[in-house]
């Protein structure tokens, strides 16, 4: 992740308010998913986010941008530029996870993992479009995201972690053969 640490923009400031105060709720894990869900959805950014000298970058790659930790570690965002062909590794997440489309398409494959821990399943496929949000929590948060278009994609992602002190949101990752 790059490390630049870019100062919110005005535009997030009544976004910043809500996630606080869907956090404040102290629910589990799904349900604060699902509340961050509701305060993006309401306050989604514009598509101009982030400004041109961060939306550059060679074909297959990604770049995310730490937009901000809150100061007591409950969440982090971080807005990510998809080029055409970007792709993650399957991966899962050290806690909740909500993001929004701001332009392109973030395409999301799903899966599952085997009973006996040695195969991933697919369990679907989602094409999250300009507007869309989902929210997720573990455990059950398997996934892959790429993007299959021919324009850089933008999506604001919001963890329920500081991501200063834990480096990443992936939890692990998963190099395990796939069945359909």
């Amino acid at each position: 992740m790059n490390t630049l640490t870019v100062r919110p923009a005005a535009e997030l400031d009544e976004l910043l308010t809500a996630v606080r105060g869907a956090i404040a709720r102290n629910a589990g894990w799904r349900e604060t998913a699902s509340y961050v869900g509701d305060a993006l959805r309401e306050h989604l950014p514009s598509p101009g986010l982030l400004p041109a000298d961060l939306l550059s970058g060679e074909r297959g790659t990604y770049r995310s941008h730490r937009l901000h930790v809150e100061p007591d570690g409950s969440f982090s965002m971080v807005a990510i530029a998809w080029q055409p062909g970007a792709l993650t590794r399957i991966h899962d997440h050290v806690t909740w996870c909500v993001f929004g489309v701001l332009t392109g398409v973030e395409y999301e494959d799903l899966f599952t993992l085997s009973e006996d821990g040695t195969t991933l399943i697919e369990a679907g496929h989602n094409p999250n479009t300009t507007g869309e949000v989902s929210a997720f929590a573990p455990p059950g948060d398997i996934h892959r995201v790429r993007n299959i278009g021919d324009e850089t994609a933008v999506s604001l992602h919001i963890y329920g972690t500081d991501l200063n002190r834990v480096g990443s949101s992936a939890r692990r990752f998963y190099d395990l053969p796939v069945q359909s």
